[in-house]
């Protein structure tokens, strides 16, 4: 370790990395009742710490070795620090990447002149490859994590975070890839301040640091996980495993939504959108101060990296409410008949409502699917309870992954036969989209204002975090009706479409007639 403390202190960075702030986040810490700190490494020239360690180790070649160039594989934080590196000491950059990389890293990686070799669907796939291509091409190996020197370079955000706070942090959680982060961050902090807690966070499914303590060696993974892809290595290294043995405290593992709910705490308190490993630190100390009751300590997350593809912030989003238990995604069976859908919305009350998908189906009871805003876990089984004791019967989804990945998106179908049968003579089903101010309790008013004989046969909802909600409804009036429709069409003063004659709605929705 005293080694490890002269490479840290010696290490060379600033050439092209910069001293990152420890922010404190108010929102999480009055949420939390602990006093939060983010070590801003998402603030660094190619958002992320991996520019440390690279150029740590890359400024220490000889002009013989940068001259024939370097070599290295990675998922993309890594890869573009190896880049940004070489365009520095002005020389040839080689990066293997995966093939599952997202796009923006792989541009980023070109945007710095580095070329691009785009292989396998694992980071061990590449890291093969990139062996091979070393010894092909004679090019220098840069290691992502398993190196000293790369080890050193990361080592300074420690050494910064104890320079820049005012007295010991009680932990440090630091996310785990192949361990070089936390390898490098605690040699230094255990040096100076040994009782501060180092914590290790990895994904319950990337958990290779996790297994490799408890097995007291490293452990190879058959498979891992890609949502949080900057650490979704099968093996941690060697060295870094040594270093983790004698200083790693703790390890915590997170799910996807607990990584989801951790990136949307970052943003409240920053305006920051952080990728899913550069928010495992802040999802690990979550759950490790709600498990272990803390309350006032002082308590440091590193965010480490914000390479994140815009596209991926849809699911985010979703899972986001999950991941804080702030979501109850329920299926509940009402009886089919007129009055039913109002009785449920009446109990549901005044809650937020943020998904609600209903189709008419055969026989006496239709299902529904709806997601709903609740406070906690306590508050959802309240939730239930109050849908039961109502006559409903109620199953709750929130947990489960086949409903919150597909099912919530495939709940529908044509109209039961009998129904098309009635609809063929005296009944007709409308179709149509209406748009309202999105504010508690709209929802429910609008489903309040129909009229109780005209039988709802489709509804969907779902809330798009917008100031104005959107619903598509069914409903199944008489011919005689029809203009008494239309009329209360135009009183609800809702922006609407008609979407009978759509030609979606007939090839999956509407009803067919033999």
């Amino acid at each position: 370790m005293e080694s490890y403390l002269q490479k840290i202190l010696r290490a060379r960075v600033y050439d092209v990395a910069e001293e990152t702030p420890l922010e404190r986040a108010k929102n999480l810490s009055e949420k939390l009742k602990n006093d939060i700190w983010f070590k801003r490494e998402d603030l660094q020239p190619v958002f992320s710490f991996k520019l440390r360690g690279a150029f740590n180790r890359m400024s220490q070649l000889s002009r013989k070795e940068l001259s024939k160039g370097v070599i290295a594989s990675s998922a993309g934080n890594h890869a573009q620090g190896v880049a940004v590196s070489a365009s520095f000491l002005k020389c040839r950059a080689v990066i293997v990447m995966p093939m599952t990389t997202p796009n923006m890293k792989v541009k980023a990686v070109k945007s710095h002149n580095a070329e691009v070799i785009l292989f396998g669907e694992t980071y061990d796939e590449c890291y093969e490859k990139a062996l091979e291509l070393s010894v092909q091409e004679n090019l220098t190996f840069i290691h992502p994590f398993d190196d000293p020197e790369v080890i050193a370079g990361q080592g300074t955000i420690g050494l910064e975070i104890l320079r820049q706070i005012n007295h010991p942090p009680d932990a440090i959680y630091i996310a785990v890839g192949g361990g070089g982060l936390i390898a490098g961050v605690s040699a230094y902090v255990k040096a100076i301040w040994p009782k501060t807690k180092i914590i290790g966070v990895e994904p319950e499914d990337a958990c290779a640091m996790t297994l490799s303590l408890k097995a007291n060696k490293p452990v190879e993974l058959e498979s891992v996980g890609l949502f949080a892809d900057g650490v979704a290595v099968r093996k941690v290294g060697e060295e870094t495993f040594s270093i983790c043995k004698k200083n790693v405290d703790q390890m915590v593992t997170v799910n996807t939504d607990e990584i989801c709910a951790a990136i949307k705490d970052v943003f409240e308190d920053t305006r920051s959108i952080l990728e899913p490993a550069g928010a495992l630190s802040i999802a690990g100390l979550k759950k490790h101060v709600s498990d272990n009751k803390l309350q006032n300590q002082n308590l440091v997350a590193i965010a480490c990296g914000a390479n994140m593809n815009f596209e991926r912030l849809r699911f985010v989003a979703e899972r986001a409410e999950l991941g804080e238990e702030k979501e109850a995604m329920l299926a509940v069976a009402i009886p089919e008949k007129a009055g039913s859908l109002k009785l449920l919305c009446e109990t549901l009350g005044s809650r937020n409502l943020t998904e609600f998908s209903y189709r008419m189906s055969e026989g006496g009871t239709a299902q529904i699917f709806m997601g709903i805003e609740v406070s906690n876990i306590n508050d959802r089984e309240l939730l239930i309870n109050n849908i039961n004791t109502k006559g409903f019967e109620c199953l709750d989804l929130s947990n489960d992954e086949l409903s919150k990945v597909h099912l919530r998106h495939m709940v529908g179908g044509r109209l039961p036969r009998s129904i098309n049968e009635i609809s063929e003579g005296d009944y007709k089903e409308l179709l149509y989209r209406f748009e309202f101010p999105e504010r508690p309790g709209a929802l429910m008013r609008f489903v309040n204002s129909m009229r109780p004989e005209w039988t709802i046969s489709i509804f969907h909802y779902r809330n798009h975090g917008a100031d104005t909600g959107r619903i598509v409804i069914g409903v199944l009036v008489k011919n005689s009706e029809i203009n008494s429709w239309y009329e209360f069409v135009e009183k609800i003063g809702y922006k609407y479409w008609k979407e009978t004659d759509n030609p979606a709605y007939k090839l999956f929705l509407g009803a067919q007639f033999n």
